[in-house]
């Protein structure tokens, strides 16, 4: 019977709750996209009409990107996403050396971070990687005391997007700073939804994705702060202040821009309302026994909460259990676990947090929007708990 009525509800309602995978093109942006599609579609590097509307196109984007982060536009580049984003700052700093240097990371980076080290560590880079707590926050301490004479970049995940957690960046860039080191930090689950000052803010290198804050996919930017050098992945025209060679996806680029400045005239309203909505799942949710919070609750991003299955046997009743059937109902949220040759994988997120290979196959998120509504949130929460009550008969055993 509970399987019936959670079908139900997909023909009822359709639920997203994964924000923090991608967001929703906003129309302003898609309209702008068309335009330029449509009238600005020159080169903006060449220097007639055409190829001059679409470069004055391509400037406004970069100052709208800049504004959201209270940068310069001059330290705007634009790249495919935050991935390469990412790669352009670990991999830019370290081809200045013709030696092997050190580097430090945390334990809970994107991959985007993890792999570019994992890289240098095979050619011969030494690599710190940074434990972190049960709650994911890493300890300034244990940065102080990674540090060494030949330490050139520190990249710190700002906002990680599986199970929350913010990181100290004042604290750890500045340390970085007083050390003589490049600091780096992916800002891609923080950018539009908390305020950024990179003026205020100890960063160097900073890393912005369209897509996480409602912009088109395949559009990024690297902040770059004035006098910091980089060495270019890519050869080429020159574009992008000869770090990111290629001519830019003005379109993409533009729709980029509209949503950051949307972004940044919104948060003041928008954040405080996916405060609200995100501890009222959190809330509905605190009498399942079987689901356990995790992350940091009180330094948490605004829009994301997430959670593992206790005494949940992994092989049977996973994340990406609870992803289909809660996708049957209507409702989308992902799961942290990888399937990798048809077997399940615990999340290393989890795994660096101090959880055992059960809980870290069972991580779940639910991540909130703009399109998100308390009605949504309380559906949600029924189907969810209608789901579980279902798998509690098969392999799930409630914790006590």
């Amino acid at each position: 019977m509970l399987e019936d009525e959670v079908l139900l509800l997909g023909g009822i309602m359709q639920i997203y709750l994964d924000y923090s995978a991608t967001t929703p093109t906003r129309p302003e942006a898609i309209a702008l996209m068309q335009q330029a599609l449509t009238q600005e579609w020159g080169n903006p590097s060449s220097l007639h009409h055409w190829g001059g509307q679409a470069a004055t196109l391509l400037e406004q984007a970069r100052m709208q990107v800049a504004d959201l982060i209270n940068a310069s536009a001059e330290a705007i580049v634009f790249t495919s996403g935050g991935t390469e984003s990412d790669n352009l700052a670990i991999m830019g700093v370290a081809r200045q050396y013709d030696t092997p240097q050190h580097m430090i990371i945390s334990s809970i980076e994107h991959s985007a971070i993890a792999e570019p080290a994992r890289l240098l560590k095979r050619w011969g880079w030494q690599v710190t990687c940074l434990p972190v707590s049960t709650q994911g926050r890493i300890d300034p301490v244990d940065l102080k005391a990674a540090l060494q004479s030949n330490t050139v970049l520190v990249s710190i995940i700002y906002g990680q997007s599986e199970v929350g957690t913010l990181q100290p960046i004042d604290i750890l860039g500045q340390i970085t700073r007083d050390h003589g080191a490049l600091f780096h930090t992916d800002a891609v689950q923080v950018a539009g939804r908390l305020p950024i000052d990179v003026k205020r803010l100890p960063v160097d290198l900073l890393s912005l994705s369209s897509h996480k804050l409602y912009g088109p996919q395949g559009a990024g930017a690297l902040y770059v702060r004035p006098g910091v050098n980089l060495v270019p992945l890519l050869g080429g025209g020159g574009q992008e202040f000869s770090l990111r060679s290629g001519t830019q996806a003005v379109p993409i680029i533009a729709g980029f821009g509209i949503a950051a400045e949307l972004a940044a005239q919104e948060m003041a309203i928008e954040t405080p309302r996916l405060i609200q909505l995100r501890d009222r799942l959190f809330d509905q949710l605190a009498d399942v026994t079987a689901l356990v919070p995790t992350g940091d609750r009180l330094h948490r991003l605004p829009h994301h909460a997430s959670f593992y299955l206790c005494n949940a046997d992994g092989e049977r009743v996973s994340g990406k259990t609870l992803v289909r059937q809660m996708n049957l109902a209507g409702i989308g949220i992902s799961a942290g676990s990888a399937c990798s040759s048809g077997k399940l994988v615990p999340s290393p997120i989890l795994k660096a947090m101090g959880y055992g290979d059960r809980a870290a196959k069972s991580g779940i998120r639910l991540s909130l929007g703009r399109q998100t509504t308390e009605a949504d949130i309380d559906w949600a929460a029924m189907a969810l708990k209608q789901i579980l009550e279902r798998l509690a008969g098969r392999s799930l055993s409630y914790c006590s």
